[in-house]
């Protein structure tokens, strides 16, 4: 199996498909009944290859599937997804975030997944209707100095770090697909126009603009910046590596509700191109499988969304964290946050 990473400005190019004689996986006669298996398909991942490559590499040797792997930003292959439409060679999209994967749905681009597959995880982690499946949780939550600041000095809600206060010294990844979400959550939870407001405040407020999440943890562990928007799971992997105690940068979870402290998912879709493909199936099945689901715990830190696997040790229970009235399903209009976020000069 090879993985091919191809440049941004490649966007447009032809599809990638794979020539290879592997072991063709076994008909799956619920999904659809005229189903079909060549022992290989061609997934669109918008999660990092260095995060999901080993765990395609294990569902390859367990099955003899091949994947033909396009890496990318999220919302630049969601973007492209919608730009080829019918004419994809993508038979799979795995997304960083719901809402890419809601834009998708709302375009019609996928087919409806089985029940066995949708019904795996809990309703509120997951389409409310079969068209993409949630694989794994992430919190949104802020990485703070915490050789310059406490926990307690920092505010407890999203609003709070857009004040004069706080001018210079918030990093943000405005153009990556997790904050764009959480712009959305607030956009769905606070209204428009409350929105409008706190991204005009942010962009005003001279943010430090980073690629992503990553970028950010390693700027705020290095002393370079106060205080970032994350993901959860960025800290755990580098605590993991070298100890949390060795860790400079803190997490802090803010307020259970707010728009800054949402839980958002990573998930997956089949093209409606290709319904008929019974190795798409099978991954897509193997995601929510309880291998994946332990390698997405003990490898990347997130949390589990198939009940009866713990989550990783150290974190608050996924439930404390839930979001009263936000259903990842309306997170699905990334157009109109991006337009946003452009207006103000973000993207």
């Amino acid at each position: 199996m090879r993985a091919i990473a191809l440049p941004l400005t490649a966007l447009a190019a032809v599809g990638l498909l794979l020539a290879g004689c592997a072991p063709a996986a076994p008909v799956d006669e619920e999904f659809p009944i005229e189903s079909n298996a060549d022992g290989q398909f061609t997934l669109y991942s918008g999660r990092d290859e260095e995060l999901v490559q080993p765990l395609i590499d294990q569902f390859t040797q367990e099955t003899g599937i091949e994947v033909e792997v396009r890496y990318g930003n999220t919302a630049e292959l969601g973007a492209l997804l919608l730009e080829e439409g019918d004419a994809t060679p993508a038979d799979v999209f795995l997304s960083q975030d719901a809402g890419a994967l809601g834009a998708l749905s709302r375009a019609g681009l996928f087919t409806t997944l089985p029940d066995d597959i949708t019904e795996t995880v809990p309703a509120g982690f997951t389409s409310t209707d079969g068209s993409w499946v949630g694989i794994t949780g992430r919190a949104r939550v802020v990485v703070y100095d915490g050789e310059q600041l406490s926990a307690d000095e920092l505010p407890d809600t999203i609003d709070g770090y857009v004040t004069d206060e706080w001018n210079g010294r918030l990093a943000v990844a405005p153009s990556n697909a997790s904050f764009q979400s959480f712009v959305t959550a607030l956009r769905v939870l606070e209204g428009e126009d409350a929105a409008a407001e706190w991204v005009q405040a942010l962009a005003g407020n001279s943010p430090q603009i980073f690629e992503g999440n990553s970028q950010i943890l390693t700027a705020v562990d290095g002393g370079a910046v106060e205080a970032g928007l994350i993901n959860h799971y960025y800290w755990f992997r580098a605590a993991s590596e070298v100890g949390a105690q060795n860790m400079r940068a803190q997490l802090k979870y803010l307020t259970a509700g707010d728009a800054g402290s949402i839980v958002n998912v990573t998930g997956a879709g089949i093209l409606a191109g290709a319904e008929t493909d019974a190795d798409a199936l099978e991954f897509v099945r193997y995601l929510v499988s309880e291998a994946a689901q332990t390698y997405f715990v003990e490898q990347t830190f997130e949390y589990p969304l198939v009940p009866g696997i713990a989550a990783p040790e150290g974190l608050p229970s996924l439930e404390s964290l839930l979001t009263p009235g936000l259903d990842l399903s309306d997170l699905d209009d990334l157009a109109t946050t991006q337009q946003l976020l452009a207006d103000a000069g973000l993207i």
